[in-house]
């Protein structure tokens, strides 16, 4: 029977970390300001922005959420993020997903600087990644390092499966995961015998957004899964990629949905947004 990892306790060492550097700050005359943009009106949204709050509260970080129209114009939305990066004030900018069909979602990112890019999702950022330089990282892909760090996982030769290969999980996670020295497998949609490739792997990530797509027979014993995903069924409660109850009984580790990877990405992003106000104000480096 697998060990079911608590993200929300491991969230709380990086919030409190957090925390700590935020009164130290404030101590040196900088208040910590998080600004989210978010277009239009989606219900899943509200629900973000409204823990992102949660988050930036317990930590005295302040909040500064500039809501635009869902008819907002390509200029109107440029012209936005451009005043939040000349806000002195502001330190991280992030643009709330999904955009109305009006606005490239990726191509929205590379406006902002790249130093209070707090999703990490800007070319620069990105392409710092790639290098193994400095940056601002995703914060689920970061969040799921984070959390096989604390479990004392020595990722060095092993096999890392990522099922999915999102520019927001899948693609950032592999680098990450190639800089632990493992060996990682990408796979999508389109991959074959997907189930071969898993049953080899001794991480399993998933992040396919497909509920209970990956099945006890799918995954080796003693394997180490995560699951990123976050899907509603029918009856509107909320489930994962993988189905807990049969693959805890074939894992050696496995994380729940909710309350594992969740709690991460929100922390990572708190740790985000307080490296990039200690890196403007010339505290430290990232």
């Amino acid at each position: 029977m697998a060990k079911v990892i608590d993200g929300c306790l491991i969230a709380n060492e990086i919030k409190n970390k957090a925390a700590l550097d935020v009164i130290k700050l404030k101590k040196l005359g900088v208040e910590v300001c998080l600004a989210v943009v978010y277009v239009g009106f989606n219900a899943a949204s509200e629900i973000y922005i409204k823990n992102k709050a949660k988050a930036c509260e317990s930590l005295r970080i302040k909040l500064k959420c500039v809501h635009l129209s869902e008819s907002v114009s390509k200029e109107e939305f440029v012209n936005t993020i451009k005043r939040l990066n000349s806000d002195c004030k502001v330190n991280g900018i992030l643009i709330q997903l999904p955009l109305p069909p009006q606005l490239n979602d990726f191509e929205f990112f590379d406006l902002i600087n790249p130093a209070k890019d707090v999703d990490g999702f800007c070319a620069e950022n990105v392409g710092r990644l790639f290098l193994g330089r400095p940056c601002l990282t995703p914060c689920t892909a970061a969040g799921v390092v984070f959390l096989l760090d604390h479990e004392k996982i020595n990722l060095s030769g092993l096999c890392c499966a990522v099922v999915g290969k999102s520019n927001i999980v899948g693609k950032p996670l592999s680098l990450m995961l190639m800089q632990k020295n493992a060996t990682v497998v990408v796979c999508c949609s389109k991959t074959v015998n997907l189930s071969e490739m898993l049953q080899k792997s001794d991480v399993v990530v998933s992040a396919a957004g497909s509920p209970k797509l990956i099945k006890a027979s799918m995954v080796k014993e003693g394997a180490i899964v995560v699951d990123v995903g976050i899907n509603r069924l029918e009856n509107g409660k909320i489930c994962g990629d993988v189905d807990f109850e049969e693959v805890k009984t074939k894992a050696s580790l496995i994380t729940p949905v909710p309350g594992g990877v969740g709690p991460l990405t929100v922390a990572k992003l708190m740790k985000n947004v307080v490296d990039a106000a200690k890196m403007q104000h010339g505290f430290c480096e990232i």
